[in-house]
């Protein structure tokens, strides 16, 4: 590794330290949606709102979210899913995730609409039909949704990491793909959907275009798990440009707990409480310390991790 780029590893460190504001519980569930640019990690209200996060929990466990697709955004406001999936086996291509029974309301002024929070969407003039969809508030619209319709009830908050992810999931281009009879009845929903590339025409229209969960899973118990855990969780979301994709099943090996990244031929291990990358996208390639363990895990608990 060269003098430069260690230092660039070191200087990152650094600035996430001094970043750092304010420790979350340790016991909440945390639930990682993977997607193209890097996870979005949301950290559930379990205690005050249980029926919906019980909700929504029972769609990330029976894997309704997978493939799921991001197809609504409006800047400054919101960005929304949970309700159309992507299934290039399948004519057409775009679907509907399975819908469970409405929710109860569960909104309450303690938990506003602020930037960074997760609340269900529902239908207009009906404060208990929430079912599928949830949506990221991209800023502070507590004015507006905790007032109308019984309010929208916040069930989480996306970690600082993640914010980063969403906040450039925010700037992708704005296609009106509704008028698309070729993607199905659907269609009519993707007024305002986000894609990573435009497409020359309904035809075009395919899942790199298209901003997807590939997976939505909930994350080992931050109480019970192990530090190491613990802390490559933290690192995926702060680096998924070099260690995507996230949460690959940690292994053992030379001495070293480790996970490995196929995308990027990187690796994250620990051994003797000190953490190693291989990056060979970063010009590191062979095992470097970028610190201890008790540092990273410092980091990560004050994150939510």
């Amino acid at each position: 590794m060269t003098f430069s780029a260690r230092r660039a590893v070191r200087g990152v460190l650094v600035s996430l330290m001094l970043s750092a504001t304010g420790a979350y519980a340790q016991t909440a569930t945390l639930v990682r949606m993977q997607t193209q640019a890097g996870p979005i990690d949301i950290q559930l209200y379990d205690s005050t709102a249980p029926r919906t996060v019980a909700n929504f929990l029972s769609y990330v466990q029976s894997g309704a979210y997978d493939g799921s697709i991001f197809h609504r955004l409006v800047r400054g406001f919101v960005l929304q899913g949970g309700g159309l999936k992507w299934a290039e086996a399948s004519t057409p291509k775009l679907g509907q995730v399975p819908v469970a029974s409405p929710v109860a309301n569960e909104f309450s002024a303690t938990r506003s609409n602020v930037r960074g929070t997760v609340a269900m969407a529902k239908v207009e003039g009906n404060p208990d039909s929430a079912t599928n969809q949830w949506f990221v508030n991209l800023a502070d619209n507590a004015t507006n949704l905790d007032s109308q319709n019984g309010g929208f009830t916040v069930f989480g908050r996306v970690l600082a990491p993640g914010m980063g992810v969403v906040d450039g999931l925010a700037q992708l281009p704005l296609i009106n793909a509704s008028s698309c009879t070729n993607l199905g009845a659907l269609a009519s929903a993707l007024s305002q959907v986000p894609m990573f590339s435009r497409p020359a025409d309904c035809e075009s229209v395919a899942a790199a275009n298209l901003l997807q969960v590939s997976s939505a899973k909930v994350l080992s118990a931050r109480h019970v798990v192990a530090s190491t855990e613990r802390v490559f969780d933290y690192i995926e979301a702060v680096f998924p440009q070099y260690v995507s994709p996230a949460s690959p099943q940690t292994q053992q090996g030379a001495g070293f707990v480790y996970r490995h990244y196929p995308k990027t031929q990187s690796y994250l291990g620990v051994i003797n409480d000190e953490v190693f990358a291989v990056v060979p996208a970063a010009g590191v390639a062979t095992p470097v310390s970028v610190g201890p363990v008790a540092t990273w895990l410092e980091l990560a608990q004050t994150h939510g991790y």
